[in-house]
């Protein structure tokens, strides 16, 4: 029986949801509505989800890609939001092991840098207390020698001493997948390619939304008792077809990240350091690469085609080769690129990296309830007050009562293997598994890490269906991968698969441009594409290399 997640049930998901009168319909399938969704489905609520893109093709796949606490804003004295993330950290950590790592990181201080061995120290203890941080990750204050011993490629006649301490890589993609399809288990329809044409009104209050499909230009009405705009970069473009974009707006900035191969890269270990403009940037070892973000500039162009330019290039290169000295990372270094938007809730004179990151929830007289700011970390307590109001405006207007957010011990799709503590033997378990259906040891092993739990519905597919994977000269491994997509991710395009399922096109992009060609054959296959949708989507595919590739000039 197909899921209600498969990409095959797509259209009749669509239609089923026009015909329900829902509790909540979320618009945005990032990681915000994806949490959103999640949360009100799991109090009892009837929800649906629409996505006008892919799910997370927006903000919510173009992060630092970390889970992580936010120091840096405790120079900004934004002691609340530092707490409730810090904590948040560890909970989505526990709910799912299989997408969120703990990671060491450095951050080294250097003469006229934004912080000194004082500050620091104090900063980092500041932190451990706010963020309930572990016992066993806590910080330490390093010395000149103990800083170089942990990273022999920064700069000896810079770097003065550093701190260590202990955030949370994410594949933020994932993340918002696992979140949508654990709500999809609890009951919630869910779609991507549906795009919010229009409200529908009764008496001066939204009661719907007219969704266009992407996929096929079908309009569909959806009714829902409330519906809640988590568009991201797009919350003031509904709040505009609502007639309530009033008061507060968004400020957009862009950030970018840039992807160089380890051996070019050596680098030991993830890092936080000064450019030489004073912004804090990421570099992490990930795969065999090593990625480096994020510039933090004014955005006003096209909301839907964001891209590296080459003076983001240029400035990423030059804060990582002012501290690593010997390195001289130059522009064919770089082998591909990331860029996304930052919905920052607008405060008048200041600069990009100077705006509060907290999350601001906008209810107009219509009854539409919109969400901005907030970061990847927080999404899950951003959820819960988003349909904490959803819930006393029910009870008000409808005499309906709904329980507490459920949410704190709710573990993401694929994340049920016994906890942080378990994972590790739950991997070595399945991998084990997985060499006796053909795999490698290593094809075993990134499959496990990459769906958790999920992995025995891909071992299913294997060894139902495995051989069909010679048919379009495809592994084992990625047939797999392929299958599950279709059948339980709604993966559409081979975009879909190669950026946001497999994360390659960021990080991998030879193995892209290696199965780009087999992939495209197998989903076609699958998904009963004409001649014309076909070339349609290795067009798409085409469009997306170049975008990670090839900068744009400014």
């Amino acid at each position: 029986m197909p899921s209600s997640f498969s990409s095959i049930q797509r259209s009749t998901i669509l239609e089923g949801m026009a015909t329900k009168d829902l509790d909540v319909l979320v618009i945005g399938g990032g990681i915000t509505g994806a949490g959103i969704a999640l949360d009100a489905e799991t109090r009892g609520m009837s929800t649906g989800l629409i996505e006008m893109n892919d799910f997370a093709s927006g903000t919510s796949s173009k992060s630092t890609k970390l889970v992580h606490g936010g120091l840096r804003y405790l120079k900004q004295f934004e002691i609340n939001e530092v707490s409730e993330i810090g904590k948040e950290r560890a909970i989505v950590y526990e709910n799912a092991p299989h997408v969120t790592t703990p990671v060491w990181m450095l951050l080294p201080t250097i003469q006229g840098g934004t912080f000194n061995r004082l500050t620091l120290a104090m900063g980092l203890t500041v932190y451990d207390s706010l963020a309930k941080v572990k016992k066993n990750e806590r910080h330490s204050i390093l010395n000149k020698k103990q800083t170089i011993e942990k990273e022999p490629l920064l700069d000896r006649n810079k770097v003065k001493g550093g701190g260590y301490y202990v955030e949370y890589r994410t594949d933020d993609a994932r993340l918002t997948l696992e979140a949508i399809k654990e709500s999809v288990r609890h009951g919630t329809c869910a779609v991507n390619y549906t795009k919010a044409e229009d409200f529908l009104y009764k008496n001066n209050k939204v009661i719907g939304v007219r969704v266009v499909d992407q996929q096929t230009g079908k309009n569909h009405e959806i009714h829902a008792k409330k519906i809640i705009n988590a568009t991201g970069p797009w919350v003031d473009t509904l709040r505009e077809k609502d007639e309530s974009n009033k008061g507060k707006h968004l400020h957009l900035t862009k950030g970018v990240h840039i992807t160089i191969d380890g051996k070019r890269f050596p680098l030991k270990q993830a890092l936080y350091f000064d450019a030489p403009d004073g912004r804090l940037i990421f570099a992490i070892p990930r795969e065999r690469k090593v990625y480096i973000g994020t510039t933090d500039t004014d955005y006003f162009s096209d909301k839907s085609n964001v891209q590296m330019t080459c003076k983001d290039r240029d400035y990423l290169l030059s804060a990582v080769n002012s501290i690593f000295a010997n390195m001289k990372l130059e522009t064919s270094d770089v082998e591909s690129s990331w860029a996304g938007l930052r919905p920052l809730v607008h405060e008048e004179g200041k600069d990009p990296s100077e705006i509060s990151r907290k999350d601001e929830i906008f209810s107009s007289s219509s009854g539409l309830i919109s969400i901005a700011g907030g970061k990847l970390t927080g999404y899950r307590k951003m959820a819960e007050r988003v349909v904490n109001l959803a819930v006393k405006e029910l009870k008000k207007e409808n005499k309906i009562t709904y329980s507490k957010c459920k949410t704190l011990n709710v573990c993401l799709s694929g994340g049920k293997v016994g906890g942080s503590l378990g994972f590790k033997n739950f991997i070595y378990n399945k991998i084990q598994k997985g060499t006796t259906l053909g795999l490698t040891f290593s094809e075993a092993e990134r499959l496990v890490k990459r769906y958790g739990s999920n992995i025995d519905q891909l071992y299913r597919i294997i060894q139902t269906n495995g051989e069909e994977a010679a048919y379009y000269s495809l592994t084992k491994e990625i047939f797999s991968m392929v299958v599950y997509g279709i059948e339980e991710e709604m993966t559409v395009t081979p975009s879909d698969f190669f950026i946001r399922r497999s994360g390659s096109m960021f990080f991998h992009i030879d193995w892209v441009e290696k199965w780009k060609t087999a992939v495209i054959d197998c989903m076609s296959h699958r998904l009963h594409w004409t001649v014309e949708m076909k070339k349609r989507k290795e067009e798409d595919l085409e469009k997306n290399i170049k975008a990670a590739t090839i900068p744009i000039q400014d």
